[in-house]
């Protein structure tokens, strides 16, 4: 069968390369979609900027010529943070307490705010005190059916032990201590755990 009077398949087109307009655009409609950090977008931009190449002036040009001066990623940043697009205090108030509720403990919460591009001193003031991280712990054990969750018949012996030690070791890196990861395996019942959290409420600093 002759196929040559079928049109060609068009080529997939390249993106045009960016320019100021069009990265402000990018950075817009990613910051509308995400609750984001300056650490987060930036590394957005810098990739959509190696995919897709730059253009200073916004015209295409001669593609061989040489490179136009990079953007300035920082001072669009800055500009979002100051309009408050970008809010890294408030991103990282969310996520910490998204993640204690989900039952991750202060390590992991930590780590993932780093990850996101919190600076230190941001991580320290949303560090979760003593009563958030025993209730995050009791929030896992509930979830995972750990200690006095557990719904199995009661174990003895090293079986017992193995599983002690695997729900340990699961605890341990959803990002909580030891001592912490202990009391909750140890606790006798629920009802235990729960006064455990209450304590270190009635303790904390009103």
């Amino acid at each position: 069968m002759d196929h040559s009077d079928r049109p060609q398949k068009a080529r997939k087109r390249s993106p045009r390369p960016l320019d100021p307009a069009r990265l402000e655009e990018l950075a817009l409609s990613y910051v509308a979609r995400f609750a984001t950090t300056a650490g987060k977008l930036r590394t957005y931009l810098k990739r959509k900027l190696r995919e897709r190449g730059w253009v200073a002036d916004g015209e295409e040009g001669d593609r061989d010529a040489d490179s136009p001066p990079p953007p300035d990623i920082e001072a669009l940043i800055e500009r979002f943070v100051a309009h408050g697009y970008v809010d890294d205090a408030g991103y990282a108030r969310m996520r910490s307490a998204d993640l204690l509720r989900r039952g991750y403990g202060a390590r992991r919460v930590s780590q993932q705010l780093m990850q996101a591009g919190i600076a230190e001193d941001l991580r320290a003031d949303v560090a979760p005190e003593e009563a958030e991280r025993r209730a995050a712990a009791l929030a896992l054990a509930r979830k995972r059916r750990f200690g006095p969750f557990a719904v199995r018949e009661a174990l003895a012996g090293e079986e017992a032990h193995r599983l002690r030690e695997k729900q340990l070791a699961a605890m341990v890196r959803a990002g909580h201590d030891f001592d912490h990861a202990r009391r909750v395996l140890d606790a006798a019942s629920p009802d235990e755990l729960a006064q455990w959290v209450e304590e270190a409420r009635e303790d904390s600093p009103s």
